[in-house]
């Protein structure tokens, strides 16, 4: 990249090797002598900022304490620690997370005598409509309710109060500062003569601002229309439009060689986004001629579809001597997870979940699980002082600290300290505090004797559930939602039903609980641990996967309703074509070989629905897909082709 003068739209196909491009210019940059001090990048994770820098150090080998590599966010804080107080705040100010900031607008919204709302779930509603006035997108009287601008300001007097400032203030800020004093923002322009923006498809409209206030002519914004996923948390790939306005002398240089995967797979994306209207024309190539087709694949229900993709996956393993974090398992929301990962576990496949919260992650089961582990082992002490106290019991703060002094004092466990403390004879230790650890060790202990070593395993469990009581402090820990309440518990039910078929199995020659423990700790243990036998199964939203790749990747759910989501169905049309694009990102995320599944029925909200696939798999051309759909009957000699498949389902649902 030696265009280092001038503005420069990089428009960077998918696998086209956009990092490369921008490391590679940094170090061009630097070898003509620009200092380091005059560059600045900005992207959007911490990751993507230090593998930037960390290419730029190997690349030319000299230390680069001076240049910018940074988030916009981080970069955001970086101008507010400098200039913050010229807005009247201090300069060691705090900045607000998310818990923070709800409980700042809970306080305004009772300032605000404002009692209600104060006292419901909205707070978080509240809090986002805050965020959008804040990043203009929205207005008051248009599109947020004037009844809540006294909250507002009330909000925005209590961060100066406090010397804080929220997470969207650390770019809105910024921008007030360069509005308001002109000679900090020429300051920060004569400084940063170099600018470059990677994934700026993904930019905000406030993030865009800023970037624009602070360039001069010597600009350079990489990024890629086609995937610009990220819409509901403000991004806009009209940016890239507005950039060639604002500046018209611009060079742009496309990068359509994809250097990932193979000619199939890159012709049946391209079928896909060709079908967007509101897109910059480019067509990826590869020099990875041919391909193996795609395998389309018709399951009856979520269970056979979960079930099918972990017995391909120690299949292909097997056959193919792959790794299995050679393997990325996508789907477009977090709620599709459970049957996959039960399959997962069945099969004794380890795996990693991102962009959502895996199934035996969530509280509730962590709870139960903690329940058993301690059960199973009653020296563990990181087991027990998670549930101690859950469902709440009267052993209070102190009386933990007691524990813990007479537990290190002995060497001892936790457990053996709180069986000296049942009996101790000390006045030391209150009457009530000795009472309630009797009763926590009782109960352990009974159900010691009614789990370990015994059959029905899944009966135990679920008798252990309702013993605790734990409905009842689900219902309290969310009193003003008993809708989450619900749903908490029906997933413990989902995780008791998960022990049942782990136990009918008939190669499960032992279904008591320490197998089952054994088994659980495959996905629970730390991520660093199983990647000597091969990693994990990467199973993960779509959105969760931009900017991986993997051999082989397995796309699940692609179903009407699912993708394109339903509810873009209802909304304008701009939504669908933001939904091919997400389909095309996960397409583009497989080197070498792509499984498609698509369900004839789903269970959702405890209803069994007929599905039908997506439209976006008639985009694709149908000579790529190899189908292998569950509809067709086994004695069919001549079985239609995908094209005339599809066609016959989309009858089918008319």
């Amino acid at each position: 990249m030696e265009s280092i003068e001038g503005p420069v739209l990089i428009i960077a196909g998918a696998g086209s090797g956009k990092t490369r491009v921008i490391t590679c210019r940094i170090a061009y940059m630097l070898k003509k002598g620009i200092p380091q001090s005059a560059i600045l990048a900005l992207t959007f994770t911490n990751k993507a900022a230090r593998e930037m820098e960390s290419r730029v150090k190997e690349i030319t080998g000299r230390s680069l304490q001076a240049l910018t590599v940074s988030t916009f966010h981080a970069f955001g804080v970086k101008i507010l620690r400098d200039e913050i107080e010229a807005l009247g705040w201090r300069q060691n100010f705090s900045i607000y997370d998310e818990g923070d900031k709800f409980e700042a607008v809970k306080d305004a919204l009772r300032e605000c005598k404002m009692y209600k709302a104060s006292e419901g779930g909205d707070v978080k509603s509240i809090g986002q409509i805050f965020s959008k006035i804040k990043t203009g997108l929205l207005r008051w009287g248009e599109g947020a309710d004037p009844a809540f601008q006294c909250v507002f300001d009330e909000y925005q007097h209590s961060l100066k109060v406090y010397n804080a400032v929220d997470f969207d203030d650390l770019l809105v800020m910024p921008i007030m500062l360069f509005e308001q004093f002109p000679d900090v923002l020429q300051k920060y322009r004569a400084r940063y003569r170099y600018i470059m923006v990677d994934e700026f498809q993904d930019t905000s409209h406030i993030q865009y601002k800023l970037m624009k206030m602070l360039a001069g002519n010597n600009v350079c914004v990489v990024g890629d229309d086609d995937q610009s996923i990220y819409s509901w948390r403000g991004a806009n790939y009209g940016n890239i439009l507005q950039f060639e306005k604002d500046f018209p002398d611009l060079l742009e240089i496309k990068l359509e060689q994809n250097y990932r995967s193979t000619t199939t797979i890159l012709d049946a994306a391209n079928g896909v986004i060709s079908h967007n209207t509101n897109r910059k024309e480019k067509r990826l190539w590869t020099g990875k001629s041919g391909g193996r087709a795609i395998e389309f694949f018709s399951p009856d229900n979520e269970s056979a579809e979960a079930d099918f993709i972990a017995e391909k996956i120690n299949s292909l393993r097997r056959r193919e001597h792959l790794k299995y974090d050679d393997f990325g398992i996508l789907l477009r929301a977090n709620s599709l997870m459970d049957r996959i990962e039960e399959s997962l576990l069945s099969e004794n496949i380890p795996y990693r979940v991102s962009g959502g919260t895996s199934f035996f992650a969530r509280k509730e089961i962590k709870d139960v699980l903690s329940y058993l582990r301690l059960i199973g082992n009653t020296d563990d002490d990181v087991n027990l002082l998670r549930i101690i106290n859950t469902p709440r019991r009267g052993i209070g703060k102190s009386t933990i600290t007691q524990v813990s002094e007479l537990a290190r004092a002995n060497h001892s466990s936790l457990w053996d300290a709180m069986n000296k403390m049942r009996y101790a004879q000390n006045t030391l230790f209150q009457e009530t505090a000795q009472t309630e650890i009797d009763q926590f060790l009782t109960l352990i202990e009974t159900q010691r004797e009614e789990i370990l070593g015994k059959k029905n395993l899944s009966h135990k469990v679920k008798n252990l559930v309702d013993v605790i009581d734990y409905w009842s402090h689900l219902v309290s820990d969310n009193s003003k939602n008993e809708k989450a309440a619900r749903w908490k518990f029906l997933n413990i039910q989902k995780f008791i039903q998960s022990i049942e078929t782990w136990e009918k199995n008939p190669d499960n020659f032992d279904p008591t609980l320490y197998p089952y423990l054994n088994r659980i700790s495959l996905i629970t243990r730390d991520e660093g641990d199983g990647d000597q036998a091969g990693g994990k199964v990467n199973l993960m939203t779509i959105h969760a996967s931009k900017g991986l790749e993997f051999p082989i990747v397995f796309i699940a759910g692609v179903e009407d309703g699912i993708i394109p989501h339903e509810r873009s169905l209802e909304e304008e049309s701009g939504n669908i074509e933001e939904e091919r694009r997400l389909f095309y990102v996960a397409i583009t995320r497989a080197r070498e070989k792509l499984f498609i599944t698509s369900c004839l029925h789903r269970r959702r909200n405890q209803t069994l629905i007929e599905c039908s696939p997506s439209p976006f798999l008639q985009e694709i051309p149908s000579h790529l897909i190899e189908n292998n759909a569950g509809l067709l009957s086994e004695q069919d000699e001549n079985p239609p082709s995908a094209e005339e498949y599809f066609a016959k389902i989309k009858e089918k649902f008319k």
